[in-house]
């Protein structure tokens, strides 16, 4: 009896899992309209984030930059100051890596082995495109005579790595659950966390002083590209890739 309790929840996990594959290989029946919108919502977030790059180049520091920071820092509550740093905290080396590498683990034991793929591609491609970036602006980080900075980091400011990495890979994570999960309290609560930790991560960045908002702003412009990128990536190797996984070849030994 002990056998039968540990098999039944793996096999709905890959009932669940291959029918959203299924689902997901399928062609998107989506009007045209929608996707003449979506691609042009993408340039001008792509043009946005052009000219927000053009003037962090040019422009040594923005005075909305540091009133925005000032302001933000006016909250002293030690409550919030805790929940600021638990909220940069993952995106820290080396837990940063070590995270990334038991999601992707986790992933890719559930039989998942494509999702697992494009996790990895996911945090490759966000941190590959940040470091490049931020080579190329070398934009300072902000001094402590002008914030409060609570801890001195020695590489460059823009765009923000932390948000890039939230955006693209637990960015790529939600989408995930989003997709794959059944409507559940289980699917709800992954999708606040994960939400929540992308939405306020920016915040964070700016209250601890490491990052100007510009930089934030820069880093989900440019994360939303990537994160994009990332799921076209996924869909289209969806139909040519999930089929080799453990749980389609389950499905058809059963037929």
């Amino acid at each position: 009896m002990s056998g039968q309790k540990e098999v039944v929840p793996d096999k709905k996990i890959q009932d669940v899992a291959q029918q959203a594959a299924r689902a997901e290989s399928e062609p998107p029946h989506v009007r045209r309209y929608r996707a003449v919108i979506f691609q042009v919502v993408l340039v001008l977030i792509a043009i946005t984030f052009g000219i927000l790059t053009f003037l962090v180049k040019t422009t040594p520091s923005f005075a909305v930059d540091l009133q925005i920071t000032r302001s933000l820092q006016l909250v002293n509550a030690p409550s919030f100051a805790l929940l600021m740093s638990l909220i940069s905290w993952p995106g820290f080396s080396p837990q940063a890596v070590i995270i990334a590498g038991l999601f992707i683990l986790l992933i890719y034991a559930f039989g998942l082995h494509w999702e697992a793929v494009m996790a990895f591609i996911a945090l490759v491609l966000s941190t590959a495109i940040n470091v490049l970036v931020k080579d190329l602006i070398q934009r300072p980080r902000p001094l402590p005579e002008l914030v409060n900075v609570y801890a001195t980091l020695t590489d460059y400011s823009f765009p923000s790595g932390h948000v890039m990495y939230y955006l693209g890979f637990f960015g790529f994570i939600w989408f995930l659950a989003f997709t794959l999960l059944k409507p559940s309290l289980k699917r709800g609560f992954i999708l606040v966390i994960f939400g929540a930790l992308v939405v306020l991560v920016g915040i964070s960045r700016i209250y601890l002083g490491e990052h100007w908002a510009s930089d934030v702003i820069g880093s989900y412009l440019l994360g939303t590209l990537s994160l994009v990128a990332t799921i076209q990536i996924y869909r289209w190797g969806k139909p040519r890739f999930f089929v080799s996984q453990p749980v389609a070849a389950a499905k058809n030994q059963k037929a």
